[in-house]
């Protein structure tokens, strides 16, 4: 049954709404934010080349977290450096090239898409 409102308090009701229903959205996505990311790193250490295994084990996050915001999820590499030689290529020191090797960009693609869905779903769902 539906909750009868006061003329004079309809403001506030629809605030106090909006109010749950972001958080819960909020919820969701932290929560997927969190999920996601953990598998891009799992990915990211099974697709990295292994010449002696260091760079792939070398895959890390970081949360940030501020008050009344979603909380941001940067997934980085030790060894940052060699993350761009390695996915684009490089000019060897003598001549020629070095064959790029792409691990980052599919697994990034593939999480983004993931997450998309997941927020599209926190959207439609939350409040309900």
């Amino acid at each position: 049954m539906a909750k009868q409102v006061d003329i004079d308090n309809l403001a506030g009701e629809i605030a106090d709404a909006l109010s749950i229903y972001s958080r819960e959205v909020v919820d969701k996505i932290d929560t997927s934010s969190e999920r996601i990311t953990k598998e891009a790193i799992k990915k990211l250490k099974v697709t990295s080349p292994k010449k002696t295994g260091k760079y792939a084990k070398s895959w890390k996050q970081k949360k940030e977290k501020r008050a009344g915001e979603l909380a941001a999820h940067t997934i980085y590499n030790e060894k940052g450096w060699l993350t761009h030689l390695l996915e684009n290529g490089h000019a060897k020191k003598g001549g020629g090239r070095v064959e790029a090797i792409p691990h980052i960009r599919p697994a990034e693609e593939e999480v983004i898409s993931e997450f998309v869905k997941e927020v599209e779903e926190a959207i439609r769902s939350a409040g309900g």
